[in-house]
Parts: C-alpha cells; structure tokens; sequence
C-alpha cells in the first residue's frame, strides 16, 4: 500500500471493484480497500441477476453460478399464480450467484488490472483541504495511515459513512429501507428452474417474501419489508419464521444473513470536489425489489470512466464530475426513478387488491410481452392503476418512442 493513489476506491463490492478494474484499465494507479477481512461475506442479498446485463462486465463463470433459472413465479396473497419467463421477470432473475466467490471474482479482476487491493482496511475520515477531497485516512491491523488520491469513490454500501463525510445528505428515512433476513435452506423441495416470489400483508407487509435457488436441493429463501413495518413486536425475521414453518417445516437452514437495503430512489446528489459515490452508497438499488448488483456495477464502470477522464484534464471539482452524474441518471437513474413510482404505488395495496392483481393477469402470455404490453394488461383490468402509474406510463411510452428514433 503505497501513500498516493490517482484513485482510492472504499468498499469492494460489485460497484467498487468495477469501479477498481475501470480505472485502473485506463491506467490510473488505484487502491481498492475493504473494511472485513473476507470480500464476499457476509451476504447481504438474494444473489440474484440478470444475464444479459451481467454479461456486460463480466464473463459468466460456473465457480460462482449456482442455478441458471429460466423465469418467476409470483403467488398473490391467496395462492394465485402468475408465471413470467425470464425476459420480463426483473433484473434479479437469470442468474443466482454464490456472492462469496463472485465478489472475490471482481475484486481479482481489479487486481489483475493493476489495481492493489487490501482487505481488513478501514476508512476513519477523508482528508479535506480547501473544500477538495484530498484522500482517506484508514486504519489497517491497528496501524493508521493517511492515503492521499486525486479521486475518492465511496461504495461503502447502505451505512456509507463517506457520503456524509462529504457532506453529502444519504439520510434514509425508515419507510425507504427495506430490513430484510434470509436463510440458505436444504430441503425445501422447489423446482431450481424458477425464482419464487410470495406476496400478501400477512405474509411480507410492503414488501415479498423470495426463494431463488442454489442448486443441490439449497435455495436462499429470505424476506424484505419496509423499515417502517418491522416493530411492534414483529420483526423481518419473524415474518420469515412464520413463512418457512408453514412452508417448509422439515427444511434445514444451514446460514442466516440479515441486512438493509435502501428502497427510497435516488438522492439529490452523488458527487462533491475530488469524490463520487457508487451502488448502495449512492442509493442506487432497484426501489421494487431492493436488487443492487448489476445497478452498482453499471455506476461503478461509469464511475471508473469518468475518473479518467477528470484526472486526465487536471480538474476533480464536482463541476466535472458532474458527468457521472448525468450519465447515470440518464441510465440506471431513469430505471430506478420509474421503479419508485410502482414501488410507491404497491407499498399501498390491500390483500384484496393483490388478488384482484393477480387474477386479471392469469391466462396471459408473458413470454413475448414488452413493459407497455405488461402495463396495458395491467390497466385493462384494473382501471385504478391507470391513474396511479400514470406518471410511470407516461415516461416509458416515451422513452420507448424515444428509442425507436
């Protein structure tokens, strides 16, 4: 570990390490640091995601997939079924990860980059002069050290501390956080083709209960609910509790993972002078399904570019690094704006009005049917949801006229 890099980069998770690996194949000197001794571990997530994005960034690698699925299948509060082909399932369907390896995976890509990475490395604060970020001061096995780069990337996950260092607002109000906990379980007996979704206030109140499959007769079986739901005596884990032992009784947890994911859309701003924030830092998982992987690796390639292309003209002030700003909003930014409005509009719904949900898209074919399609099905039986997504509609209809162009 040297005392200067071009670029420190704080957290190696998925958006940090693409971050590492996208600076330092432009050929900056990078420092990649993780505050646990182990990258990958804990989990904090289902693990799902999507093929063709993950394509993007890295090749798939059969030491770190662990169920190639082929679609979902989402229950209504009263048992009823609607099934969707992977296509159209989400970003969280295609393929289920075991994290573990994967995020070492990205952390070694980084490396052979050129990128150093040091692990069991704390950041304490940035070093600040003249309203720049000039560096980070870490401590690492006991020994404290200041570390100065041109650039600072946050991607030090939902408690990012970096952000408010910063001076950065990364508040999250409870309702904008989902408190989640999962069990890897043997024994539960599902079909590994499909990722299983359970919906209901009974069962997940504003928010879902998942299983994805691990292979080997193991599946992540897990539960998020908006923060502002878990308390009164009943927690996320509870809920969990509740659904596996009337679903799988006999099934054996072998771990258990508990986390939060913020669920609230994008925050005012990601950038100040000399840093830029990345993945759930930044606040840039999926507000529906609290999925962050694929979102965090797309800002941390962004990221990663934007980077070179300040360093190389001298100037790290927010003002140009406002391009990382705008080229993420205009991407996973316009996703993440969009899914807000479903997840807004969902949090509200009553068992009743799921069902209702449910029963007016079964019989439909989902295996060729584009978001405008899905929205039309939607709204010709539930007239309701033509008002309450209009915005949402409104703004895919045109980015899809926007496209044909």
């Amino acid at each position: 570990m040297k005392n200067e890099y071009d670029v420190v980069v704080i957290g190696a998770g998925p958006a940090g390490s693409i971050t590492a690996k996208t600076a330092a194949e432009k050929g900056l000197s990078v420092l990649l640091i993780e505050k646990r001794q182990e990258i990958g571990d804990p989990v904090r997530c289902a693990e799902g995601v999507s093929k063709v994005w993950l394509r993007k960034h890295i090749e798939p690698d059969h030491r770190w997939i662990c169920a190639d699925v082929k679609g979902s299948r989402i229950f209504a509060p009263d048992g009823t079924m609607i099934e969707m082909a992977e296509e159209i399932a989400g970003g969280e369907v295609g393929y289920v990860l075991e994290r573990k390896i994967f995020d070492r995976a990205l952390a070694y890509e980084a490396s052979k980059a050129g990128a150093d990475v040091m692990v069991k490395t704390r950041a304490t604060d940035l070093i600040i002069e003249n309203n720049f970020i000039k560096g980070v001061k870490v401590s690492h096995l006991g020994q404290s050290y200041d570390i100065k780069a041109k650039i600072v990337i946050g991607a030090d996950g939902v408690e990012s501390k970096v952000g408010r260092w910063a001076g950065i607002d990364t508040a999250i109000k409870p309702a904008d956080i989902e408190t989640c906990a999962q069990y890897l379980m043997s024994g539960t007996g599902i079909d590994q083709n499909y990722c299983y979704f359970y919906l209901g206030n009974d069962v997940a109140p504003a928010g879902y209960v998942w299983i994805f499959p691990k292979g080997n007769d193991m599946a992540n079986v897990g539960i998020g609910i908006m923060g502002n739901k878990s308390g009164n005596g009943k927690h996320a884990i509870d809920y969990l509790n509740d659904f596996v032992n009337d679903k799988y009784p006999d099934a054996k947890i072998l771990e258990v993972d508990v986390g939060g994911v913020p669920v609230c859309g994008s925050i005012e701003k990601t950038i100040a002078n000399g840093l830029m924030l990345v993945g759930d830092a930044a606040r840039q998982s999926d507000p529906i399904t609290g999925g962050g992987i694929i979102n965090a690796m797309e800002a941390g390639k962004i990221a990663g570019e934007v980077a070179y292309n300040a360093i190389s003209k001298g100037d790290v002030s927010a003002n140009a690094l406002n391009e990382y700003e705008i080229k993420w909003r205009e991407t996973i930014g316009r996703e993440i704006d969009n899914s807000l409005i479903v997840k807004d509009t969902f949090v509200k719904f009553t068992d009743k009005e799921l069902n209702s949900l449910g029963h007016s898209l079964e019989g439909v074919n989902f295996s060729s049917m584009s978001l405008i399609e899905l929205l039309y099905a939607l709204f010709k039986a539930n007239k309701k949801l033509l008002w309450d997504l209009r915005i949402l509609f409104k703004n895919v209809v045109k980015y899809e006229l926007d496209f044909e162009r």
